[in-house]
């Protein structure tokens, strides 16, 4: 993998935070990853619908 340093709001940091202190992903970086993913699945299956 690369290392791709991004700046986030506090909000968004802060979120993430409690994501991983509740348990539900292992660390910032895969609740990072995941959101990037299924964002990634979700506007490229718009993008194909839209060239129908």
């Amino acid at each position: 993998m690369i290392v791709c340093p991004v700046h986030l709001p506090t909000m968004y940091l802060k979120a993430i935070e409690k994501m991983v202190e509740k348990g539900y992903y292992p660390c910032r970086s895969e609740v990072i990853r995941v959101a990037i993913r299924d964002m990634l699945k979700r506007d490229l299956q718009i993008c194909e619908k839209l060239k129908e």
